[in-house]
């Protein structure tokens, strides 16, 4: 481990971190599944799993690495693995398959969860890549977060009255209304220092660390706000193919969306509707609930374009006092309130602006949390790149399908989010909680 390594420490300590990594990521689970049975069972919509898959399907990953990998026990239910295999069967037939009912679901993620907390105990957090740091069981407590947020996205499509209730944001972390931002920052030409080599719970796609130039470009300072997109609605931005590529303006006609996802017009005015809340659209929140195509379109219109991934990266991590790559925007400390919505309780994302103790060295905002930010690039892999532990994880989705989100959303745990954690997903996306910036050239710098 090297002198920044957030896991350093004796590995009683290490394991004391893991074991409350594991029990947090839990109990959100169980919070988000503490529903109606019918619910849990319910398709809220084709795009999701019912939420009772998501709840086995955290123990079956958890019992695959944990329990019979890592701690080479027997399997406990061998016959239901197919049933959770993401690969083997979609989103919209999982209803239809002899799933575990809530209870059952919730016994045998009680069971997997005890066997493998007694495998972190007697286990040795060395000798092997999968064991380094306590890797498999970070892997874990990311994947169990990660479906969390899942289940906020479903959530968020069900209908009905709310179940889920907000806690406030703190408004000392969020910072004075008043101070006035610059549009945009300037991101000088030059290298920096992408993905890491030394993050102990990186994962496949984000390694290895390397060097890339970056030609001088100028990005948001803070993410596209529901007032700005508004804007470009009232201009007429849906119906300009000029505004449009032809992939994105195929996707506009043959779906016929007119605003962001959870949008609609009354009374002269935008409402949303959030968690089975209807409430007028705050103009100073980021946008959320736009696909790749609907971002790329606005900054058409502005004049302007989506960052690279590259580009958003060196706003992010690069510091140009030092010439190195920060963990986070602040720096190496793990996220706190007061840097970052993060970790759902919220419901929303924070207004632009918010969280000075958060910005980058540059003075970029908000690059951690509040809403995934759309990129040009697609997902490939890095020079170097190498599976592991297992292809599906990242290599499978590599190509031009996929375009990159950057940053995590308030829905995001800070155990899966960090500058250098790439997420990606279908270019029509609009169920997740989805946003962006924009960028332009430095005029000739770098080049």
């Amino acid at each position: 481990m090297n002198s920044h390594d957030p896991l350093a420490g004796s590995p009683a300590a290490l394991k004391e971190r893991i074991a409350g990594d594991l029990e947090r990521s839990r109990r959100r689970v169980h919070a988000l599944t503490a529903c109606d049975e019918e619910e849990l069972l319910k398709q809220h919509s084709p795009l999701m799993s019912p939420l009772v898959w998501d709840l086995a399907h955290v123990g079956s990953q958890e019992e695959l690495w944990l329990v019979r990998d890592v701690g080479g026990m027997a399997a406990l239910r061998p016959e239901i693995d197919s049933l959770y295999d993401a690969f083997e069967h979609s989103r919209s037939s999982r209803p239809s398959l002899p799933l575990l009912d809530p209870a059952d679901s919730r016994a045998y993620i009680g069971e997997v969860r005890a066997k493998a907390l007694d495998i972190l105990d007697r286990v040795p957090l060395e000798g092997s890549p999968l064991l380094e740091a306590g890797f498999a069981f970070g892997m874990i407590v990311q994947h169990e977060q990660q479906h969390a947020e899942t289940m906020l996205a479903t959530h968020q499509l069900r209908a009905g009255e709310p179940v889920l209730h907000a806690q406030p944001l703190d408004p000392a972390a969020l910072g004075p209304r008043t101070v006035e931002l610059p549009r945009e920052v300037h991101v000088p030409a030059g290298t920096f220092t992408m993905g890491s080599s030394v993050e102990p719970w990186a994962l496949d796609n984000e390694r290895p660390a390397h060097e890339v130039h970056v030609p001088g470009c100028w990005i948001d300072t803070v993410p596209v706000s529901n007032a700005d997109f508004a804007r470009f609605v009232a201009d007429g931005g849906y119906d300009r193919a000029d505004l449009w590529s032809p992939a994105g303006w195929a996707h506009r006609q043959r779906t016929g969306i007119s605003a962001p996802g959870f949008w609609r017009r009354e009374g002269g005015q935008w409402w949303r509707t959030r968690f089975g809340v209807v409430e007028p659209v705050p103009g100073d929140e980021p946008v959320q609930h736009v696909s790749y195509w609907e971002a790329e379109a606005y900054a058409r219109w502005t004049g302007r374009r989506l960052p690279t991934e590259a580009e958003w990266e060196k706003a992010a991590r690069w510091d140009p006092a030092t010439g190195r790559s920060r963990r986070f925007p602040w720096g190496e400390e793990e996220p706190t309130s007061r840097h970052a919505n993060l970790g759902g309780a919220a419901l929303r994302p924070a207004p632009v602006g918010s969280f000075p103790d958060g910005a980058s060295p540059l003075g970029v905002r908000q690059l951690m949390g509040d809403v995934w930010e759309w990129t040009s690039s697609d997902f490939s892999p890095y020079p170097g790149f190498r599976a592991f532990p297992y292809r599906e994880y990242s290599e499978v989705f590599f190509g031009p399908d996929q375009k990159v989100l950057r940053g995590g959303s308030w829905a995001t745990d800070a155990a899966a989010c960090r500058a250098a954690f790439r997420n990606w997903d279908y270019p029509v996306r609009r169920q997740i909680f989805t946003g962006f910036r924009t960028a332009r050239d430095a005029a000739a710098e770098g080049r």
